[in-house]
């Protein structure tokens, strides 16, 4: 959840930095597998020697092949640009300084071309492709290139930066499609495969697994994200966000998304089941509405109330719990008089300390309910009823 805060509030709010690479920005690196080890129903020493010498004796091929061969069709490079004003340097209008350069003063463009490179995947046949917010934003232009060379007009259907998930639609016939899996179902250890376009290499495959699940936005250090991610030990590089994650049938779990700016070994992928409802929102109304309460909030720790007493002088008895440190102007929080300091003790009648936990019960409540909270105040308990609000954010 947004809001204001201090510099002592940012300390404890701190979570690494988290790199949501711009504009067609993300990757997959390479993690090489041996072939002879992973394939299929490979036959025994006797009948391989055999094989050697029989051209009539299929060779049986991997699981990755076999997923490449069938999904790869369905995996786009997705080109954005967006013109974008520029200035002069503060300066180059000083008279002295134009005295200076004389005849040879150097012209600024007013008007300069960003381009990005991204990678998405087909999802129906009317053309709708899932692709990252990051890759699209602002975008004044989009082209979708298929792997049988076929270039279409995108048009951005809409784009939702919370989760960072956005459509693009095309035009044209027989197009290749991906089928979706259960990200719900899968198990840390899974192999998973990714196919994309990191650093302009169009239909790089690369393979690794799933390292985690459930991780959430502020643990990877991305507070402002609704989302919890697949971590995986596949390297991300730029121009793969957006790519497909997929198992070994070949269905899309995860949609690539973003990296742990200099660590190695962890990406992270959005969740198929919750990319699948975004995107379905974002072709129904062109925009997805998030609840919220509009407040900033951390775990209450022994180190939290020990900064608290030594920078603020402000001593919180409660040992447990969700402490307030920011409420929004004129949000759903500040309307039904949650202030800084409140710790939350029940949500809905339930114990609560962990923030994440409280964010998803938020996220799950309909905008326009009545969420009632139990907050503890300069030692006093305080019933308080916030109406759940649609978050403020620009759509598409």
């Amino acid at each position: 959840m947004e809001n204001r805060s201090n510099s002592t509030w940012k300390k404890a709010l701190a979570c690494g930095s988290l790199l949501f690479l711009g504009a067609g920005m993300g990757g997959w690196g390479v993690y090489t597998i041996s072939q002879s080890k992973w394939l299929v129903g490979s036959a025994p020493v006797a009948m391989a020697q055999e094989a050697k010498s029989s051209p009539l004796i299929d060779t049986p091929t991997n699981f990755v092949t076999d997923v490449v061969e069938r999904v790869g069709p369905a995996v786009v490079r997705i080109n954005a640009s967006r013109t974008v004003t520029t200035q002069a340097p503060q300066g180059f209008d000083d008279p002295m300084f134009r005295q200076f350069f004389g005849g040879q003063m150097p012209s600024m463009p007013e008007k300069q071309t960003q381009r990005g490179i991204g990678s998405g995947f087909i999802m129906n046949t009317k053309g709708d492709i899932i692709t990252n917010a990051h890759v699209v934003e602002g975008a004044d232009r989009v082209t979708v290139t298929l792997k049988d060379g076929r270039t279409f007009e995108g048009q951005v259907v809409g784009a939702d930066p919370l989760t960072d998930i956005a459509v693009v639609q095309i035009k044209g016939e027989n197009l290749p499609i991906v089928s979706l899996g259960d990200s719900e179902a899968l198990q840390v250890g899974e192999w998973a495969i990714a196919i994309g376009n990191p650093l302009g290499l169009d239909n790089t495959v690369t393979t690794g697994i799933i390292s985690a699940k459930g991780r959430s936005s502020s643990q990877v250090g991305s507070a402002d994200k609704r989302v919890d991610f697949l971590q995986t030990d596949a390297a991300i590089n730029p121009g793969n966000s957006g790519g497909p994650l997929l198992n070994v049938q070949g269905e899309v779990i995860g949609v690539n998304t973003a990296i742990i700016q200099n660590a190695q070994g962890l990406g992270f992928a959005i969740p198929i089941s919750k990319a699948k409802v975004i995107a379905e929102q974002l072709m129904a109304t062109g925009k997805v509405e998030h609840p919220y309460l509009g407040i900033q909030m951390v775990q209450l720790t022994e180190e939290i109330k020990d900064q608290l007493k030594e920078s603020k002088n402000i001593q919180v008895a409660e040992s447990e719990g969700i402490l307030i440190i920011g409420v929004g102007n004129n949000s759903p929080a500040e309307q039904a008089g949650l202030k800084a300091g409140d710790v939350i003790q029940t949500i809905n009648g339930e114990k609560i300390t962990d923030p994440n936990k409280l964010q998803e019960k938020v996220e799950s409540t309909p905008i326009g309910t009545m969420l009632p909270l139990e907050v503890s105040r300069n030692g006093k308990s305080v019933d308080v009823e916030v109406k759940v609000g649609s978050f403020p954010t620009k759509q598409g």
